[in-house]
């Protein structure tokens, strides 16, 4: 059986829009392998009772199920140990880098751009999302983003540290990426696949580093069109 990941879609099923599901994606794409997309949606919860989760990124690589993104990259490296490494480097800088996208990067993003999403989705899907986040904001999803104009210069603003990286090198793993580019990349594709919303200037180091993770292994994150 072909390789298969699951991946988080819209009502286009090539609209894959998921920060964990592209984490996945690039790293399959690294580590120089295929696999087939499986569309999952935010209602089919029962699809993914094979795995033991509700959740993608599922990987299914002949007998073995993975699910979680940073399993599935742990999972890679350990069964593909002769393709290049996901995890390079000092092992607690690479745990900040993931907390630092985890705790910081995420909320910040999904305040810019958590009213957005709706548009992409299935009526069911759209009907399940809008009264989840809700419930979770407290508020309206318009009210989340209603100042988003100010928001994002305070985005803009945070993403300091990962401006100074990239630009004295080219990717966080150095003169190649490694998984913790794929991390933070998976974030602002998140954002690029479900918001016309603009979260970087084009003179930004940062967007010119984007540009770079968008060009790898053949375009292969530009396949999904930007909304903005």
């Amino acid at each position: 059986m072909p390789r298969q990941l699951y991946e988080l879609v819209g009502e286009d099923p090539a609209r894959r829009f998921s920060p964990y599901c592209w984490r996945s994606r690039m790293a399959l794409a690294h580590k120089g392998l295929e696999a087939d997309v499986v569309p999952w949606r935010f209602t089919e919860t029962a699809q993914l009772g094979f795995a033991g989760t509700d959740k993608v990124p599922v990987l299914v690589d002949g007998e073995r199920v993975v699910h979680d993104s940073t399993a599935i990259a742990t999972y890679l490296d350990e069964a593909y140990s002769n393709a290049p490494a996901l995890f390079q480097g000092d092992p607690a800088a690479r745990r900040f880098v993931m907390e630092w996208t985890n705790a910081v990067l995420h909320p910040a993003v999904v305040r810019l751009i958590v009213s957005d999403i709706p548009a992409i989705l299935d009526a069911k899907g759209r009907a399940y999302f809008i009264a989840s986040r809700e419930k979770r904001f407290g508020m309206t999803l318009a009210q989340v983003t209603a100042d988003r104009e100010t928001q994002v210069v305070h985005f803009r603003a945070l993403l300091t540290p990962l401006r100074h990286v990239v630009t004295a090198q080219e990717y966080l793993g150095g003169v190649e990426p490694d998984y913790a580019d794929y991390a933070v990349f998976g974030a602002f594709q998140w954002a690029r696949c479900s918001s016309p919303f603009r979260l970087l200037e084009e003179g930004d180091p940062v967007f010119a580093w984007q540009e770079r993770m968008l060009d790898l292994f053949g375009g292969l994150a530009r396949e999904v069109s930007a909304l903005g």
